[in-house]
């Protein structure tokens, strides 16, 4: 009698809320890459960190995803020597451009990920060591089937909740509006924050956000942008 071998269940796939541009790398990105990332680039590894000895310093520590060329993360590095700053991107010709300024301006207080923010924040980034995350015009998935790629998920804001010291800040902002009210209905029924709006809704660009230029020609263009500010109880 012949049996038929049983199949070996396929795990599931993780479903990704970014897709890798490679995109063309300048010879100032390359170098820098090269020559910048061993100082303030961090590997992946899958143990927790200390943060102190990562900058090394006792600071209030600030942690941004996504954040694109990295300009508005130098800013407020910048502006405020006296605070640390992480910076998850996985957007090569982005993170070259970031340590190429970092290496220009001579700042200190910022480290970089290329790897995915999750796996970041799940496995490196230790519980209620935070004080503010930053998620800053994340890819809105527009389109209605794409939706569930969107990283602004329950899950996703229990994990935040998770890494945030008690009274941390979970800053967000987005230029769709679809994706704001998303935003806004999962954070508000996360129950371990409470929103720093008033009426339970959005707020108005809070001074720590720059404004970019993409966001400037947003304005101009009529186009909108929405805050949204929660605290951790």
């Amino acid at each position: 009698m012949t049996t038929t071998p049983t199949k070996t269940p396929r795990p599931l796939r993780t479903v990704k809320s970014f897709v890798r541009r490679q995109g063309r790398l300048t010879l100032g990105q390359e170098k820098a890459l090269e020559t910048v990332w061993p100082v303030y680039g961090v590997e992946f590894k899958p143990e927790k960190l200390d943060l102190n000895t990562l900058f090394g310093r006792h600071a209030e520590t600030i942690l941004e995803i996504g954040f694109g060329n990295g300009d508005s993360l130098l800013q407020m590095a910048i502006k405020h020597p006296e605070k640390n700053y992480i910076g998850i991107e996985v957007h090569r010709p982005g993170i070259g451009h970031l340590l190429q300024n970092i290496e220009q301006t001579e700042t200190r207080n910022i480290r970089v990920f290329c790897h995915d923010a999750i796996d970041v924040l799940k496995q490196q980034i230790p519980d209620h060591s935070l004080d503010r995350l930053q998620l800053f015009f994340p890819d809105p998935w527009h389109k209605t089937r794409h939706h569930k790629r969107r990283i602004v998920q329950p899950d996703f804001a229990l994990l935040v909740a998770q890494k945030l010291k008690h009274g941390g800040l979970f800053h967000l902002a987005t230029d769709w509006q679809n994706y704001a009210e998303h935003m806004l209905k999962v954070l508000n029924a996360c129950h371990p924050f409470h929103n720093l709006s008033a009426e339970n809704i959005f707020v108005p660009r809070p001074e720590e956000r720059p404004l970019t230029k993409f966001e400037q020609r947003g304005h101009r263009l009529g186009h909108g942008v929405w805050d949204l500010l929660y605290q951790r109880n």
